[in-house]
């Protein structure tokens, strides 16, 4: 997916729809990485051209909505 994407802006909202369906699929390991930041900081890194157009805002996005549904 993220090949495809090649960090081209005007594929990053298929990307974001594809790549949150695939996170999705993950929930054990997004829960792990929530429970983990309530007691830690957790940094996450990417290597890609643009800041604001990469999985790690994605993945950033997914993680902040499962904390707040938990928190709610």
């Amino acid at each position: 997916l993220r090949k495809w994407f090649g960090h081209r802006p005007e594929r990053f909202d298929a990307f974001r729809r594809r790549y949150t369906a695939e996170l999705a699929l993950a929930s054990v390991e997004l829960d792990r990485i929530v429970d983990e930041s309530k007691l830690h900081r957790v940094t996450l890194l990417y290597g890609a051209r643009g800041p604001q157009t990469n999985h790690a805002v994605v993945l950033l996005q997914c993680l902040q909505e499962r904390l707040n549904r938990r928190q709610s």
